[in-house]
């Protein structure tokens, strides 16, 4: 049973992260946040989670900041996720672009990328692509994967995994195909998939103005249930202004739209769905 003061840090800390990345937080949560925190309070000597967010108000440096966050922050992930994402990526939109760009690059935003499993799965699935279609994306695959997390987005630049993170997702045919193993076991994802990807932090609280250009495909999965109703169409509509007309977004197998009909098309894939900005 909390006491009224424990309950009044917890809504301080709710809010504190709202604001700081948009996560919602039950009322219910406490006991997750008081896990997740442990090792920050731990190794910043506090007494609890009222002392860390006196600290994070004194702080005028973003590095405790960007620790509680990342603490916070789901970073569940697998290669090719839920799988039909990358079906209808191979099957219906590669070939669409290859008609409408030429030998224009197809702009690919990977958001919330965690540790590198999605964007470096959009590339394999581009490379088998052009693999089995000579000729076909002249322009080539461009992806752009950001994530708020600075320590997950470590791991996806440099492209290396255990066999442990491996055995998530990806086969054993793949395994050979894009890898190559280093000395100390680990497996490294070849140099022609890095190659075409570029990594960035960023917290899509922020302006977008900062990711610049306008993208033909939006990977943005298992993310917005995080959000509240008001923050997550507000982001929707974010997306909608960095889709070329006519390009797509595509969501978690949870996730929906409501309400901003007017902005996109549901496209049913069977089995998913993707939405096509209008």
């Amino acid at each position: 049973m909390q006491t009224t003061s424990q309950k009044n840090e917890y809504d301080a800390f709710r809010k504190f992260l709202e604001e700081a990345c948009g996560i919602l937080l039950g009322d219910n949560k406490s006991y997750l946040v008081s896990s997740r925190l442990k090792p920050v309070i731990a190794k910043h000597n506090v007494t609890g989670l009222g002392e860390l967010l006196s600290k994070l108000k004194l702080s005028s440096s973003s590095a405790l900041r960007e620790e509680v966050v990342d603490a916070m922050t789901t970073n569940e992930t697998l290669w090719f996720r839920d799988n039909h994402p990358f079906r209808i990526l191979n099957e219906i939109l590669f070939p669409e672009f290859n008609e409408k760009l030429g030998v224009t690059p197809l702009k690919i935003w990977s958001a919330a990328c965690s540790t590198g499993q999605e964007p470096y799965s959009i590339a394999i699935t581009a490379n088998e692509y052009k693999t089995s279609n000579p000729g076909k994306l002249k322009g080539g695959v461009r992806v752009v994967a950001t994530d708020i997390s600075s320590s997950v987005l470590d791991v996806a630049k440099t492209g290396v995994y255990e066999m442990l993170a491996l055995g998530r997702g990806m086969s054993e045919a793949r395994l050979k195909q894009c890898f190559q193993t280093n000395c100390d076991k680990s497996w490294e994802i070849k140099p022609q998939y890095k190659s075409v990807i570029e990594f960035k932090i960023f917290n899509l609280m922020e302006s977008f103005s900062r990711i610049g250009t306008k993208f033909d495909v939006i990977f943005c999965r298992n993310v917005l249930i995080y959000f509240s109703p008001d923050l997550k169409r507000e982001i929707l509509l974010k997306f909608h202004q960095h889709l070329n007309p006519g390009s797509y977004l595509i969501l978690g197998a949870s996730e929906s739209l409501n309400g901003l009909s007017d902005k996109y098309e549901m496209i049913q894939c069977r089995p998913g769905i993707i939405y096509r900005a209008k």
